[in-house]
């Protein structure tokens, strides 16, 4: 999981030439030992992270293992990815939920977020509920978007705990505010059809905008759908083609599917049946039943493509398949 910290503005360090990174983390090493300075700490930190990124997992360990003596947070929490993964250690889960307890003690964001997730999941502990929301919570107090979404889901849903919308609405749009895509989705879902607050389609409308510039393609096939059916917003297909052709061309079978019908029909775009045919067939290669369903039809007319019955009754059974195992 990459992760990203401001750090302070670095001074420059000399280094013997010849040395290499090796050198320039021995002699970072030698003086946090023997001078804790701050911005050594720093510079060292970003050489562990180098080597980490560089999987160099041996030296990583090391340098945490010296910043983690000096009571760095981010330090523990590293030590206790490691150990999760098993990155240049043998896999630990007990030495992961140690160092993820102690980085959480320290007042890291990120390992509370990972305790909670083993404690939802049954992950080198027991799985509790209670105390994957006690943690959730502590992370998220600490500005930690993962956590913000995964508390507000578990509101939402009531896994584990009473369900609460209200409290869920309040932890997704925390986390919606640091962009997170997946609570903005949420957001959008529950202002949309009026879940723990009023339904309103411009804040529905809003937050799906949000996620669809983020590339989020399922909030653009539904920003488009909005658009296409008038719902919540002024009808518009120019709007609502752009926005199902930036979902398709992500890989959307929903979207490649509409896009289809909106060049089969001349809705948003000049009518083209070659088009519209294209975007059936590679929705219906991805299982889709409409579009299969939607092939079926243009190889039985003979539209867009050759006629041929034989064609057209493969797609239709295919279509017919889907949805008996829907």
């Amino acid at each position: 999981m990459t992760r990203y910290y401001l750090l302070s503005e670095k001074r420059p360090i000399s280094f013997p030439k010849g040395g290499g990174l090796t050198m320039r983390i021995f002699f970072l090493i030698i003086v946090l030992v023997f001078i804790p300075v701050t911005s050594i700490s720093t510079e060292l930190l970003d050489s562990a992270q180098t080597a980490f990124q560089a999987e160099d997992y041996d030296t990583a360990f090391r340098i945490f293992q010296i910043l983690a003596e000096q009571k760095d947070p981010f330090a523990h929490t590293r030590l206790g990815f490691m150990y999760y993964y098993g990155y240049g250690v043998t896999q630990d889960y007990k030495q992961a939920i140690k160092w993820f307890m102690s980085g959480s003690n320290l007042g890291d964001g990120e390992a509370p977020y990972q305790l909670g997730r083993m404690h939802q999941q049954g992950i080198g502990t027991p799985e509790n509920p209670s105390e994957a929301e006690r943690y959730f919570r502590l992370s998220a107090e600490r500005d930690h978007a993962l956590a913000q979404l995964y508390l507000g889901e578990m509101y939402f849903m009531g896994n584990g705990i009473d369900q609460d919308l209200t409290e869920a609405l309040k932890m997704f749009e925390l986390s919606a505010g640091q962009n997170n895509v997946d609570s903005q989705n949420h957001l959008s879902t529950m202002y949309w059809q009026g879940l723990g607050v009023e339904q309103d389609y411009f804040e529905a409308e809003k937050w799906l905008r949000l996620a669809a510039e983020q590339d989020d393609r399922t909030a653009q096939y539904n920003l488009g759908l909005m658009y296409a059916n008038g719902v919540g917003v002024d009808q518009d297909y120019d709007e609502a083609i752009q926005w199902y052709r930036r979902s398709a061309e992500l890989g959307d079978s929903d979207a490649r599917n509409n896009l289809g019908y909106m060049y089969k029909n001349g809705l948003g775009a000049p009518q083209n049946l070659t088009e519209a045919a294209m975007w059936f067939r590679l929705a219906a290669e991805q299982n889709n039943e409409m579009a299969q369903y939607n092939l079926g039809l243009m190889y039985f007319d003979g539209i867009g493509v050759p006629q041929d019955f034989e064609e057209a009754a493969k797609w239709f059974r295919l279509a017919y398949e889907n949805q008996d195992n829907d």
